[in-house]
């Protein structure tokens, strides 16, 4: 009853931020620019400036939840970036629209740390990894049906009323978030009170706290000066440097290079991400049965940097063949999430596992505001897409090698370690 009934509210929770920092991407390829009359690099500069937002509350945000109440946060986020995601379609000058991506992207900084800390206090060790699958198959499976859905809806009543139809959903959901959703078992009504107490215990067991808060503080600052941290920091960057430069620019790579309508734009973007669907389940799969976390990571992400180079080489010649290795790098880049964030909670403990979330994520951000300003302004000022590809490709490529060259501990072996230090 747990998995069945907790994993389709984060499931869902994840999905609608993803569709309020996606969508811009279509919006972008709709000519928002034009509309605007803004040039193409500042268009590319608001694509951007969710993830500066977004990267700088991440770390605050997540001492903020543990001190407060993660569920709660997450409510007030699920507001208030409902309403500035609608916003985006209705204000017009350029410094204010600005200004609203910064604070969506303030507003959404929470959410992924918190969820990920939340699933910690909901799901042994050997769950994890499916369970962190469940919650970003929100990502794809978002931007599978908005690929689908968007392109059409820009089509019917332009992409101003589809920024205010895609934000209003998650204003809605945030009260049956906060209805239904708790911080620990042992505090769900829904929960069978020995089960809960059981589970938690369970949980405690294989990820001890530390003994004390000057402890906390000593393994906070540990944390933030581990080597294994700081290079899945810099993994983390160049990974979502390669994502989000594919995720928001790839309708407009799609329909420069096909020149389809926005429906046809729409349908064609969907393909990389029905190729994650089943990537990414085949992955967590393998990650829990083996707890072999790295080992399934690097491989997927070497593949997508692979077929993002061969999208380079293909592009100016054929891009029905630059469209396949799009989708095949597309589906490799998003396979590997739910084993990549299982990594973490073996390696430090509980008391300080949001924090050093809320830390890899927000070096996250900050690969996402490169990704998505680089390569949009690449194409920009080459008037080609050969570019962002070489760019991501590169990207992928040194994500898959500082994965595959991180030290591999036990969980125990580590939580010890930073127990002593």
């Amino acid at each position: 009853m747990r998995r069945t009934f907790l994993l389709p509210v984060f499931f869902i929770t994840y999905a609608l931020a993803y569709v309020d920092r996606a969508n811009y991407g279509f919006g972008a390829a709709a000519g928002m620019a034009r509309t605007l009359h803004l040039t193409e690099s500042r268009s590319a500069l608001l694509a951007a400036l969710f993830f500066l937002g977004y990267s700088a509350f991440q770390v605050p945000g997540m001492l903020f939840a543990r001190r407060w109440s993660a569920t709660r946060l997450a409510f007030l986020a699920l507001l208030l970036w409902g309403v500035l995601a609608s916003l985006t379609g209705v204000i017009r000058n350029f410094a204010w629209l600005a200004l609203d991506r910064l604070l969506l992207g303030v507003a959404e900084s929470i959410i992924f740390p918190a969820m990920l800390l939340l699933l910690t206090h909901w799901f042994v060790r050997a769950e994890r990894s499916r369970a962190n699958t469940a919650l970003i198959l929100g990502n794809p499976v978002t931007v599978l049906w908005m690929s689908a859905i968007t392109g059409y809806l820009i089509e019917s009543v332009g992409w101003q009323r589809m920024f205010l139809i895609e934000g209003l959903p998650a204003v809605l959901w945030a009260f049956l978030w906060i209805a239904v959703m708790r911080d620990h078992p042992s505090q769900a009504p829904w929960m069978d009170p020995e089960q809960a107490a059981r589970l938690e215990l369970e949980i405690c067991a294989q990820q001890p706290d530390l003994a004390s808060p000057d402890g906390e503080r000593t393994a906070l600052k540990s944390i933030l000066l581990r080597c294994d941290v700081l290079q899945l920091c810099l993994q983390y960057f160049c990974w979502s440097l390669g994502v989000y430069g594919f995720v928001l620019w790839l309708p407009t790579m799609v329909r420069r290079g096909a020149d389809l309508s926005m429906g046809r734009t729409g349908l064609l973007s969907a393909a990389p991400y029905l190729l994650a669907l089943p990537l990414m389940i085949l992955a967590g799969r393998i990650s829990d049965r083996t707890l072999r976390r790295q080992q399934v990571v690097w491989p997927f992400l070497l593949l997508a940097g692979i077929a993002m180079l061969g999208s380079f080489f293909f592009a100016g010649n054929s891009f029905p063949l630059a469209f396949v290795c799009l989708v095949l790098a597309g589906g490799c880049m998003f396979a590997p999430y739910g084993p990549f964030f299982a990594i973490l909670p073996e390696r430090v403990p509980q008391t300080v596992l949001g924090e050093a979330f809320a830390l890899v994520n927000s070096f996250g951000a900050l690969g996402g505001f490169a990704g998505s300003y680089l390569v949009g302004l690449l194409h920009a000022v080459t008037g080609r897409q050969t570019a962002g590809y070489l760019l991501m490709s590169l990207a992928l490529l040194l994500s898959a090698l500082l994965v595959f060259r991180l030290p591999r501990v036990s969980a125990s072996s580590s939580v010890r370690e930073l127990n002593h230090a």
